[in-house]
């Protein structure tokens, strides 16, 4: 459930069949985010919002509605980018190099570029399409040197190294980004 609020703008309501208090977070967009016991009404919770209203405002860098509503919009762009080029980028570089993945997986995490799981499964995130391209190449192919490798192994590493020379580079430009959006 979302609550509109005119300090916090949408506010997170999540009920849960374990909590036993209510509880005030912060969720990965920068909005108040609210954990509640399942049986809780809507209207309960507004009023815990109210009545903790100051201490809420004193404790959590709830970030500004504004900034919430420019950040979904950055996300919604940068999917739609992203799905019109880093499934097709990720196909040509498989092809090209002679790997084989399951599926492609197009995420706004904050803290990766990208992952690739035993089940074959390349996950890139949206923030890529914020890269230069080169950078964007070499995640992608350390993904797919994943599919061989699981680890950051030497053996690893050598395999990422014949495909991008300049792999070192590029890992240490990559650090001046962030992934989240």
């Amino acid at each position: 459930m979302i609550i509109e609020d005119d300090e916090f703008g949408e506010v997170i309501v999540r009920k849960s069949p374990l909590a036993r208090n209510i509880k005030f977070s912060i969720s990965t967009s920068g909005r108040l985010a609210m954990s509640v016991p399942a049986h809780t009404s809507d209207f309960l919770a507004r009023r815990f919002l109210n009545r903790n209203r100051e201490m809420v405002r004193e404790k959590l860098p709830v970030k500004d509605p504004r900034e919430q509503k420019a950040r979904d919009y950055q996300k919604k762009v940068l999917m739609k980018k992203a799905r019109e080029y880093l499934p097709y980028r990720l196909e040509y570089f498989a092809k090209l190099y002679g790997y084989e993945y399951e599926k492609c997986r197009l995420t706004h995490a904050n803290t990766r570029w990208g992952s690739c799981s035993s089940n074959r499964t390349i996950s890139l995130n949206i923030g890529l399409m914020k890269l230069p391209e080169a950078l964007r190449d070499y995640v992608i192919v350390h993904e797919l040197a994943h599919l061989n490798h699981m680890d950051h192994s030497k053996d690893f590493w050598a395999e990422v190294a014949l495909h991008d020379k300049n792999y070192k580079n590029h890992e240490k430009k990559l650090k001046m980004f962030s992934p989240g959006v």
